[in-house]
């Protein structure tokens, strides 16, 4: 036991021959500390840090797996936003084909349109320069009637005394009177 006790305390790099001690040379304890220690750990830990890395695998191949199934999915819905959008697009071209379509179609319609207008303002034009005439041309003709009537009595009261005209009138009642018998 002394000599246990004795490389306790022996502060030497080597303990005594045959005998059982502490070794404080530290850079040989370590090698065969590092051994034991790990020695110890893979028969010992084998098995738990074969499970910790089965388990590590199997969440990382978990992970893959989804990922994929992820990859997957976006994959789907990219392929029907494209489509949609291709859709989408041929619509819009529908629409502006149509709308220019569209346009042209109201453009011609305005125009005939405008057309017919004119034409009918051109026909109440000359409709109503017609009207103006004829009532211009009316006007003129009872104009002149008035004053050939008017002439035509002044006329025939200078050349009528009263005599003429008292036969004249007689005249005129007899002619209406035959003319009363004759509708009777």
């Amino acid at each position: 036991m002394k000599n246990v006790t004795d490389s306790f305390l022996s502060l030497g790099p080597w303990p005594s021959a045959g005998s059982f001690g502490f070794n404080t040379d530290i850079l040989a304890t370590n090698l065969i500390n590092l051994s034991v220690v790990l020695g110890v750990l893979i028969f010992f830990g084998k098995g738990v840090l074969s499970d910790l890395l089965d388990n590590r695998k199997q969440r990382i191949l978990n992970t893959i797996k989804n990922s994929e199934e992820l990859r997957e999915r976006a994959i789907e819905q990219l392929e029907k936003a494209r489509t949609r959008l291709r859709k989408v697009e041929i619509d819009a071209d529908q629409f502006r084909v149509n709308g220019y379509s569209e346009i042209e179609r109201e453009k011609l319609n305005l125009i005939d349109s405008t057309y017919k207008t004119l034409e009918q303002l051109e026909n109440y034009k000359n409709e109503t320069i017609n009207f103006e005439q004829q009532k211009a041309s009316n006007q003129v003709r009872q104009r002149v009637f008035q004053q050939a009537l008017q002439g035509a009595l002044g006329t025939l009261n200078s050349c009528l005394n009263s005599e003429l005209h008292l036969r004249t009138i007689s005249a005129n009642i007899g002619i209406l009177g035959a003319m009363k018998q004759i509708t009777d």
